[in-house]
């Protein structure tokens, strides 16, 4: 599998992952939701390493570690925080 079909699964997993949230099919702490996040910025770091874009990598690599964080604290019953007004 090229490169460029990971990326674009990655980013295309994060897109509906978005767009799944905008029409309020699932919310930010489902675990559909967590995990799109999760595998599609992994595979979206993966290939802003091949292709040596460095300031793509530290996104996606925030994004992705961002979404394992909620995942697990999710796992672990934490409470979420309290919605902005």
């Amino acid at each position: 599998m090229s490169s460029e079909v990971i990326g674009s699964v990655g980013v295309g997993l994060i897109l509906l992952a978005f767009l799944l949230n905008l029409v309020g099919r699932v919310s930010e702490r489902h675990s559909a939701y967590l995990l799109m996040n999760i595998i599609g910025a992994g595979m979206a770091c993966w290939y802003a390493w091949v292709g040596d874009s460095i300031p793509f990598v530290i996104l996606e690599g925030v994004w992705c570690a961002a979404a394992l964080a909620r995942m697990v604290l999710n796992r672990k019953g934490a409470p979420a925080e309290a919605e902005a007004p």
